[in-house]
């Protein structure tokens, strides 16, 4: 190992434990940026809300592995038999990491802040129906819909209870700069300990964590800490200063033959595709958004770019969801030819599509710094076709800046979209109007789809939201504001030392409460 990587190794260390030396029953978990915010109110950032979820808070209700909706903070629920009031009864005797106590009252405040347009929670519009939060006692939640609810509400499985008497005196357009985003008071199974800006989030153990909702955590200490080159997280694993990283795949062999690692790979709800502004050309065309889809191979991107942990998407949900649609992912560069020419794109001499004397070719945005493999790749297959695509890359924060402009200037996207346990999430990322919700599309709409989606937001848990769904993303399909190019699978390098780590749609840190270390690490 070079003396680079080793040194940055050191860094790595460093960061995570602040100089201090690492008690054994310390994990470390190795993340690509720094948390965005510790308040799930204003969190877009994927392990952020996993950190919210898992880690700082509890939730009303919570996934099974079947992505079915059981009981958490609320031991149980009861409907009134129009089915337009939905009755929580908490567990008794959570508490906040302050010593008060969590109350009906605190989830009540975080559902009425959460359906505040002014908060910008990004799951906004899953709450819409909410007509009413009342309190009958500290441990019973009524919830009031204006409309009889076929399901439950499945974003009470994904939105955490916030402390109302930490963030009650905070206006909700201010809820971004909050003071508590940065030292929060959480609930959870471990407390929030301390952050260094830009480096490392450090959370211990919470003793009192009630029996009922699983007992205190296993281990002692988790330390999320900034890595984000892939060398140094290999580097880190290699080294045993790490004990978790997410690692490309063209790494997982490596880590493979270290007798002191393994490797997780398992599903995950992250579509990567091409987001078009369809408000301008030349992606105001179906026939031209239809054609790029048709021109791309998705799986020789995949093995070559992410060594085969990908699944060729033909839509927005992943295979292994229980809703999701199907569809061809093959390329087709004869139809892709004809749709470009119905579309009055014709082939110069020198193979560029021309009309009007202009070249069809568009600005494609992406995130990050490093050698842009499945870009490169997509515009070649583009180029294939006559079509020119331009790479820009920038740093996230300016990205997101110009995917949530009302104004949208950009042509089209590169992104991989996060989603939680639900569906719902196409439903949030849909919405244009969420103040700083996540991608929507290119603020895409029409009458058919505003109709089932709204259809499909109400049925989340009944016998009639497979089709809902698959109604929802049959019309995408046929309009494509978006070409989905791969679901991903997420791969982790793991030290054998942690045990009773379960990652799956739900997140990595799904089991976090129960991961265990043995008592020293297995030599290499």
């Amino acid at each position: 190992m070079g003396l680079p990587v080793l040194l940055a190794v050191g860094g790595v260390f460093l960061f995570a434990c602040g100089g201090d030396p690492r008690s054994p029953a310390t994990v470390v978990y190795a993340s690509g940026a720094d948390l965005e915010s510790a308040n799930p109110l204003v969190t877009v950032h994927p392990l952020s809300r996993q950190v919210q979820r898992f880690v700082l808070f509890v939730t009303l209700a919570r996934y099974d592995s079947t992505l079915a909706p059981m009981p958490y903070a609320a031991r149980g629920w009861d409907w009134s038999a129009d089915r337009r009031e939905l009755t929580f009864h908490l567990v008794p005797g959570i508490r906040w990491h302050d010593g008060s106590p969590t109350t009906a009252n605190d989830a009540a405040f975080t559902i009425d802040a959460a359906r505040d347009r002014e908060t910008g929670y990004p799951r906004f519009a899953d709450l819409a129906d909410v007509r009413a939060v009342d309190v009958s006692d500290d441990t019973t939640l009524v919830v009031r819909f204006s409309h009889a609810q076929p399901g439950f509400p499945l974003v009470l499985c994904e939105l955490p209870l916030v402390p109302e008497h930490r963030l009650r005196l905070v206006p909700r357009a201010d809820m971004r700069r909050a003071a508590f985003n940065e030292a929060p008071v959480g609930n959870g199974p471990f407390r929030f300990a301390s952050r260094r800006p830009g480096q490392r989030w450090v959370f211990v153990r919470n003793a009192d964590f009630p029996v009922a909702l699983g007992g205190p955590p296993t281990i002692e200490r988790l330390v999320v800490t900034v890595v984000d080159e892939p060398t140094t997280k290999f580097a880190g694993l290699v080294s045993g200063d790490l004990d978790v990283a997410g690692i490309s795949p063209s790494m997982a062999a490596l880590v493979r033959r270290d007798r002191g690692l393994r490797v997780l790979d398992y599903p995950t709800l992250l579509t990567t595709g091409l987001i078009f502004n369809t408000s301008r050309p030349p992606f105001d065309d179906v026939r031209v958004r239809r054609a790029i889809g048709l021109a791309l191979d998705r799986r020789r991107m995949i093995d070559a770019a992410i060594a085969g942990f990908g699944i060729p998407a033909s839509g927005p949900i992943p295979p292994d969801h229980p809703y999701a649609r199907g569809g061809s992912t093959a390329p087709d560069t004869r139809t892709a030819d004809s749709l470009l020419d119905a579309a009055g794109w014709r082939r110069s001499p020198g193979g560029a599509r021309m009309r009007a004397g202009r070249p069809l070719s568009f600005e494609m945005l992406t995130v990050g710094s490093g050698d842009k493999a499945f870009e490169q790749l997509l515009q070649a297959d583009l180029g294939g076709v006559g079509v020119r695509a331009e790479i820009r890359q920038l740093e996230l924060g300016a990205f997101l800046a110009q995917a949530r402009a009302r104004e949208r200037r950009f042509d089209a996207l590169f992104a991989g979209i996060p989603g939680d346990a639900s569906l719902a999430y196409l439903s949030s990322m849909y919405d244009s109007h969420l103040a700083g919700g996540v991608l929507d599309y290119g603020g895409f709409h029409t009458p058919r789809l505003d109709t089932l989606l709204a259809t499909a937001r109400v049925a989340a848990a009944d016998s009639t939201a497979r089709r809902a769904w698959i109604a929802v993303q049959a019309e995408l399909a046929a309009q494509l504001p978006a070409v989905w190019i791969y679901h991903s699978r997420g791969v982790q390098g793991l030290s054998r030392r942690l045990g009773h780590v379960v990652m799956d749609l739900r997140g990595e840190m799904v089991s976090v409460s129960r991961w265990s270390v043995a008592s020293a690490p297995e030599s290499r």
